[in-house]
């Protein structure tokens, strides 16, 4: 089946008159094994949150579960299937949400092992997408190590700008109805979501 025909809407508008509206395709990355992650949840709230005629889809780490990465491995056995899968998503999105969990630091293993595994396919990682970069954890920095961390590394040589936010205190900051509860962490959020709203309307 076509993947352009499916990411099409078509309204009415006046009488019989119809027009056929392309959706953005929203590429959703919560970079967690954890079955409740709150950087997933996150990260799904962002998607969901911007103002443009979409289609969301969201990508479970844990239905990419490889190998550990490593080159003799890669020589052997060649390229998993499930790293072609994933890259796949990457390159048929408009832009990636990608919600960044912390472990010591840095990134989950479940992340680092994927991103390890799509970078041999091809130097473009992130295939020139648009990229929202989040980060959230239940403690007062929010992930900031590995978002600064994540952020230095995708920005190198990129085409785009890349926005980024993190959310301290998770538990107390966000509401799953209501969204982020503290007014200036939202407004500073909010800022950052039009931003990376023009940058997928200029892409």
């Amino acid at each position: 089946m076509d993947v352009v025909a499916l990411r099409t809407l078509t309204v009415t508008v006046t009488g019989h008159t119809k027009i056929t509206i392309k959706l953005k395709r929203i590429v959703v990355i919560g970079a967690s094994s954890s079955s409740n992650s709150i950087n997933r949840k996150f990260a799904r709230y962002a998607a969901n949150l911007i103002s443009l005629k979409k289609e969301i889809i969201e990508l479970d780490l844990r239905e990419y579960e490889m190998s550990i990465y490593s080159e003799d491995l890669q020589h052997l056995s060649g390229i998993p299937k499930k790293a072609f899968d994933f890259k796949r998503e990457i390159s048929n999105s408009d832009a990636l949400v990608i919600s960044l969990a912390e472990h010591n630091g840095s990134y989950t293993a479940a992340f680092k092992n994927i991103y390890d595994w799509i970078s041999v396919i091809e130097a473009d990682i992130w295939c020139s997408k648009p990229i929202l970069l989040l980060s959230t954890s239940t403690g007062a920095r929010g992930g900031k190590t590995v978002l600064e961390s994540a952020h230095n590394r995708f920005s190198i040589n990129y085409k785009f700008k890349i926005p980024f936010f993190s959310l301290p205190n998770f538990n107390n900051n966000f509401d799953s109805d209501e969204g982020i509860i503290d007014i200036r962490l939202n407004q500073d959020f909010q800022a950052v979501l039009i931003d990376f709203e023009k940058i997928i309307n200029e892409s």
